[in-house]
C-alpha cells in the first residue's frame, strides 16, 4: 500500500503541474482530494493493512493529504482569480419566470463531523467497524457487563421492541455503539484474525429522552476500542490528547476523572480544555467516558484477559459538532432549516 500512495503522489503531482485553466484544477481536485477522489478511497483499506504496519501507512496518508491539499493551493494562486473561482453559465435576463438558487448543496453537519472525526483516528491506525441499530439485550447489555438490575436496562430507558419480562434475547434499537465493538471482537476470534484489533465504530444510537437544547431520543456516537498486548491507561491518554489537538488545534489538552461504568475498570470520564473562539477563556469541556476494557467483557467475547488488554473510549458527535461550531440548541441540527444549514 505504501507502493500504491508513492504512485497515487507522483501522478497527482504530474497531472496538477498540467492544469492550465480553472476546470482542469477542479476536475483535478474531485479525482483526487474530493470527497469521492482517490485519497478518500484509500482510508477504509486501513483495516486491510497488517497491525504493525498500520502507524507507518496511517502517517503516510497524512503526509499525502498534506502534499495534495498543499500542492492545490500552490497551483490554484498561480493560475490566478479565475481558477480560484471559475465563471458560472451566462444567464439568459431576457428569459421569462427564470428563478435561479446560489446555494450550493453540501453535506449535513452530522455527517462531516462524523467523516472528520474518522479521518483523525484513521490516521491513528484505526479502522471503522458498524454493527445493526435493531440489537438484542446480549450484546447491547450482557455482554458489557451490565447486570439484569443495572437502572439502564429499564424499560423506560430504552427502546424495546420485544417485552424484556417475557422474551429470552429481547431486541431493542440500541442505545450505544458499544455494540459493534462486541460483535467485532467475536467476528475477529471466530475468523482467527484478532487480536490486535483497534477500531472506532460511529452511528446513530437511541435513548427514550425528552428533547430539549442538549437531548434528543436519536443521536449519534463514536466508540474507539483498541487491544494489545500491554495496553494500558498511558496509550489510552495518549491517543485522547492527540485527537484533541488534531481535531481541536495544538492548545487542547485532555484530563481524566475517575469515573464507573460496567464496561470498563478502572473507568474516567474525559475533559478537554480548549478555547472555542479567539475571544473565549479557554475551559474545560466534557466529551465522554473511557477506560481499561473490563477482562469480564474480554473472556465474554472468548479472548483470554490474561495475554491482552485493551481501552475503550465514546463521546457523542453533536457535542462535539456544537462545540465546534457554537451551536446552541441540539434541535437546529435537525429541523432542515435552510437558513441555519447554509451558515455551517
Amino acid at each position: 500500500m505504501l507502493e500504491e500512495i508513492q504512485q497515487i503522489e507522483s501522478t497527482a503531482l504530474s497531472e496538477l503541474a498540467s492544469t492550465t485553466s480553472a476546470e482542469s484544477l477542479e476536475q483535478w481536485r474531485q479525482s483526487y482530494t474530493g470527497p469521492k477522489g482517490r485519497l478518500k478511497a484509500l482510508m477504509p483499506r486501513l483495516k486491510d493493512v497488517p497491525p504493525p504496519e498500520k502507524p507507518a501507512v496511517g502517517q503516510r496518508l497524512n503526509a499525502l493529504k498534506t502534499t495534495l491539499e498543499s500542492a492545490f493551493d500552490a497551483r490554484k494562486a498561480a493560475l490566478g482569480s479565475a481558477a480560484a473561482a471559475p465563471a458560472g453559465p451566462a444567464i439568459d435576463l431576457t428569459e421569462p419566470g427564470l428563478v435561479r438558487s446560489e446555494l450550493a448543496a453540501r453535506r449535513h453537519i452530522i455527517t462531516r463531523v462524523r467523516d472528520e472525526l474518522v479521518d483523525v483516528f484513521a490516521r491513528m491506525g484505526f479502522a471503522v467497524a458498524d454493527g445493526p441499530e435493531l440489537e438484542d439485550d446480549e450484546h447491547n447489555f450482557i455482554k458489557l457487563n451490565i447486570p439484569p438490575d443495572h437502572p439502564a436496562r429499564e424499560p423506560s430507558d430504552n427502546f424495546y421492541v420485544d417485552n424484556p419480562a417475557t422474551a429470552a434475547r429481547p431486541r431493542m434499537l440500541r442505545s450505544q455503539t458499544s455494540t459493534v465493538q462486541i460483535r467485532t471482537m467475536e467476528r475477529m476470534v471466530a475468523e482467527g484474525s484478532g487480536p490486535p484489533m483497534k477500531i472506532v465504530s460511529p452511528g446513530r444510537v437511541y435513548r427514550p429522552d425528552t428533547v430539549d437544547a442538549t437531548h434528543s431520543f436519536m443521536f449519534h456516537q463514536i466508540e474507539g476500542l483498541s487491544i494489545d498486548r500491554g495496553v494500558t491507561m498511558q496509550d489510552l491518554k495518549s491517543t485522547l490528547l492527540h485527537f484533541a489537538r488534531a481535531y481541536f488545534g495544538q492548545n487542547a489538552d485532555v484530563r481524566l476523572r475517575p469515573s464507573f461504568f460496567p464496561f470498563t475498570e478502572p473507568s474516567a470520564e474525559f475533559d478537554m480544555k480548549i478555547r472555542l473562539r479567539p475571544d473565549q477563556p479557554e475551559r474545560w469541556m466534557e466529551l465522554g467516558g473511557c477506560g481499561m476494557v473490563d477482562p469480564a467483557v474480554l473472556e465474554a467475547c472468548g479472548i483470554d484477559s490474561e495475554e491482552w488488554t485493551g481501552f475503550a473510549f465514546g463521546f457523542g458527535i453533536e457535542r462535539l459538532a456544537m462545540s465546534k461550531y457554537g451551536i446552541p440548541d441540539i434541535r437546529l441540527l435537525y429541523q432542515n432549516d435552510i437558513r441555519f444549514l447554509n451558515q455551517l
